[in-house]
């Protein structure tokens, strides 16, 4: 009894620790996985990383709509290596809805693509990801990318400069490499503006 005590307290304590470097109003979404345990592995990015929530486009209905049950299925839970227990889940049965659900709630959508014509298209480290009060990112399916409908709701398309034979990445790399920078932008913002703001200075975007 006492051991879960300590265990209990060791990990409120930890979740204090990091509630600071969390990134605020970041979501990243999964479009249509094709392989549950490429969810999970991008859940564990999620989570090391500080990102607020993750969404996930289901169409095949693979998963429940319930968290708490998500959270039972095994493959998720050993792949993520339980950050699933820790991280804000919400799936949606179609690209539409997601789409729907975040414009309502007034979050700017950018995607990871190839460069595509008639787009915005950045590399990630050229852009700034911190002029976006509320963002989320998608990552498209395994095999057919990102769906148009997404494109076209999205702000612009990121894409990783690569420079080996091989130009692609599987989907638990490129959410992680993509995330970090993204993280590592919002964070440092978030520090600077509750720096100024304890100081009472206007912090100009």
């Amino acid at each position: 009894m006492e051991k879960e005590e300590k265990q209990k307290s060791s990990i409120r304590q930890r979740a204090e620790e990091i509630k600071p470097y969390r990134c605020k109003n970041l979501i990243t979404v999964i479009e249509d996985p094709s392989d549950i345990k490429n969810i999970g592995t991008v859940i564990r990015n999620v989570n090391a990383l500080g990102v607020e929530k993750v969404y996930i486009v289901d169409p095949k209905g693979a998963l429940p709509n319930d968290w708490l049950e998500m959270r039972e299925q095994k493959p998720l839970s050993k792949t993520s290596v339980s950050a699933i227990k820790w991280s804000f889940v919400k799936r949606f049965d179609s690209t539409e809805a997601c789409l729907e659900h975040l414009e309502k709630n007034r979050f700017v959508s950018i995607v990871t693509s190839p460069h595509i014509k008639g787009m915005k298209n950045v590399v990630l480290d050229e852009a700034d990801y911190t002029i976006y009060t509320k963002l989320a990112v998608w990552f498209g399916n395994e095999a057919r990318g990102i769906s148009d409908l997404a494109i076209q709701h999205s702000e612009m398309c990121v894409n990783i400069p690569m420079f080996g034979m091989i130009e692609s990445l599987n989907l638990g790399t490129t959410s992680g490499i993509v995330l970090y920078e993204v993280t590592k932008q919002r964070r440092e913002y978030q520090s600077k503006y509750k720096w100024r703001k304890k100081r009472g200075k206007k912090f100009d975007a």
